[in-house]
């Protein structure tokens, strides 16, 4: 479980670091939990926390800079859920171990969450990588509260920019 829990906290790190201009984020609760009729193995929920604010004009830009991201890394979007409030790609790592979503929320706050299939089970500790930001892990994450020139303008993204 410590294994898939890593690289969950590797595809958060990757998936967030590919946004252009920089997003702050910071990890949300993880957990773990016991798989049906197997008690050997179990699976872990790694989740991620967008503290930009990101404004209404500048979320499908964001929703498609993640997706493009995930495709080039091949992995395959399973369900798209073009909600105008709060749309959601769901993608799969191909590899049997990660599904990952990416949701908007609550005023415009984007969420990463990352789950694995069942694996053997271990202990797993807490995420280890840094987030990008102030870290709220282990309290209650607030609503977006970092401002950003780019990602909060109310301004509509001009054609073929950011990538």
């Amino acid at each position: 479980m410590q294994q898939a829990a890593d690289k969950a906290d590797r595809l958060i790190g990757d998936t967030l670091s590919s946004v252009h201009p920089p997003l702050e984020w910071t990890h949300d609760q993880s957990d773990s939990g016991m798989c049906t009729g197997a008690p050997e193995l179990g699976d872990v929920t790694r989740r991620a926390v967008v503290m930009t604010q990101v404004s209404e004009e500048r979320r499908g830009s964001l929703l498609g800079i993640i997706e493009r991201a995930w495709k080039k890394s091949g992995y395959t979007i399973t369900k798209v859920y073009p909600d105008d409030e709060f749309p959601t790609i769901i993608a799969d790592a191909g590899d049997g171990v990660l599904r990952m979503d990416l949701t908007v929320g609550y005023k415009g706050q984007f969420f990463l969450k990352v789950q694995t299939a069942c694996v053997d089970k271990s202990k797993v500790e807490q995420p280890s990588t840094p987030g990008k930001g102030t870290d709220y892990r282990g309290k209650e994450v607030p609503t977006p509260n970092v401002h950003s020139d780019f990602w909060s303008s109310d301004k509509p993204v001009a054609s073929g920019s950011p990538s």
